[in-house]
């Protein structure tokens, strides 16, 4: 593989660190680990400069205070804007995902994003509380998702994104779409954590970070995981009978 050692970054936790979205760096950090790569994880607080040098980013959800501070801080840094564009994996839940967009409604206005995605985010008319599912965008190769979602945005996707998935339950980004990606950059309402539902997803970034095709990482044994999704999804079959 083209990476001895990992670097990724959990940025802000501080502000944004909602519903157990750290849980998505210890799931890349055991995934990468099992394979035989060295993982250094940095947590870096709001109050600290990004560094430009990890190899994968992460964002988690919050509340529209920490939100708003959290857009601030980014744009005044700047490095999540130039890892993007580097082609760095950038993996953001919720309000993280919200604020990738050109603009998110917090704190009863409005606020600039960071324009990573092609995408902007305002109220709903309602809040999207319990499970969320959906079919996967065919060319990720990752089928089935599946997480939990607490959030009272509704998110307008543009023509340079994709949807991450369809719904096939729960709203998502609008009640027909979930999350959306660009490059190597994705955006979801998933918590959960989403990558311990969605182990196909973290190879994803994991195969992006250390430049292989995820098909081509060693496999691993997820017996426990796939049994988490496969209680999830019949628990949704319950609910709709």
């Amino acid at each position: 593989m083209a990476l001895s050692t990992l670097r990724i970054v959990w940025l802000y936790p501080d502000l944004l660190s909602t519903y157990g979205d750290r849980g998505n760096l210890l799931v890349l950090a055991h995934r990468a680990r099992a394979r035989g790569i060295d993982v250094e994880p940095m947590q870096i607080r709001s109050d600290q400069h990004i560094p430009h040098t990890a190899d994968m980013y992460l964002i988690g959800g919050g509340e529209d205070g920490p939100q708003a501070v959290a857009a601030d801080r980014l744009l005044q840094d700047g490095a999540l804007s130039r890892a993007a564009e580097a082609g760095k994996p950038i993996l953001a839940i919720c309000a993280g995902y919200q604020l990738l967009g050109s603009s998110f409604y917090a704190n009863g206005r409005a606020y600039e994003g960071l324009n990573i995605l092609d995408l902007r985010s305002d109220r709903g008319p309602s809040r999207a509380v319990g499970e969320i599912a959906g079919e996967a965008a065919p060319q990720l190769g990752i089928g089935s998702i599946t997480g939990f979602e607490n959030h009272g945005g509704r998110t307008h996707l543009g023509e340079a994104v994709q949807p991450l998935a369809r719904v096939t339950a729960g709203v998502g980004n609008d009640g027909a779409t979930e999350g959306a990606w660009a490059g190597h950059v994705i955006g979801t309402y998933m918590h959960g954590p989403g990558l311990a539902r969605n182990p196909k997803l973290a190879d994803l970034l994991l195969g992006w970070a250390v430049g292989v095709n995820p098909a081509q990482l060693p496999p691993l044994d997820d017996t426990w995981p796939e049994r988490l999704r496969y209680e999830r999804f019949q628990a949704l079959q319950t609910a709709s009978q």
